[in-house]
């Protein structure tokens, strides 16, 4: 099936250097994912790029959540470009899904730094079809300020009428924010405790995952409740 020419549909600016991309095929099959997974991008005279689906698995348009890297030589920069090539190759998906079906009736903390949130929207939005075959659903979300955060309005309205429960967390304290600051794996200590059977989901940086991964380690998880999607 691969590689497949994929055209960009729209773009959605969440900040001044995320973006949303939609996409779909330009001919031919879907080529399908599952939750958690990362499709290898490519564009003409660039790089290849690694990049987490940020839709379901269902929906019709592939979303790729996108921060701007000017001086990359690869697609991350070359799509911000004020006349960027209309056309993207998808040339395969590669990675670990994170196996929620594996986990009905647990509690769900989805634990996300930057463009981290990529695969776990993906992953919530996926089981949202299916909301009542799972416990709580809580999502903690570290940016470096508040003017970093994505999906904003997305989760103000349809996830929190799905009782998803949020918890931001700024690394960079500034006067817009009375919220708590740090990093996001400190949240942990007030909210895994309380959660049923929790099961945890981590994307972000290397050092953030190894961190959070400890964290939940000594907070009691067993080590196949951490899941990971690479």
């Amino acid at each position: 099936m691969f590689p497949v020419t994929l055209s960009i549909t729209r773009i959605k600016k969440h900040t001044h250097t995320v973006w949303s991309f939609f996409m779909v095929p330009h001919r031919g099959p879907r080529p399908e994912f599952k939750a958690g997974q990362v499709a290898v991008l490519g564009m003409s005279d660039c790089g290849d790029s690694y990049v987490a689906f940020a839709s379901a698995p269902e929906e019709n348009e592939f979303e790729f959540l996108i921060k701007h890297n000017p001086a990359s030589p690869n697609v991350t920069g070359a799509l911000f470009e004020p006349q960027p090539d209309n056309q993207v190759v998808l040339k395969k998906i590669v990675g670990r899904s994170f196996s929620i079906e594996d986990h009905r009736g647990s509690d769900l903390v989805f634990v996300a730094m930057g463009t981290g949130l990529a695969p776990l929207r993906s992953t919530l939005r996926h089981l949202l079809r299916s909301r009542n075959e799972y416990g709580r659903l809580v999502v903690l979300y570290g940016a470096r300020t508040v003017k970093d955060f994505c999906f904003v309005e997305e989760m103000a309205t349809e996830w929190r009428k799905q009782g998803v429960e949020l918890r931001h967390v700024i690394s960079q304290h500034n006067g817009d924010w009375s919220g708590p600051t740090g990093y996001v794996q400190s949240l942990l200590d007030h909210i895994v405790p309380e959660l049923k059977n929790p099961v945890a989901l981590i994307c972000g940086s290397k050092e953030m995952i190894e961190q959070t991964r400890l964290r939940l380690l000594n907070l009691g998880l067993a080590p196949e409740k951490i899941l990971t999607n690479y």
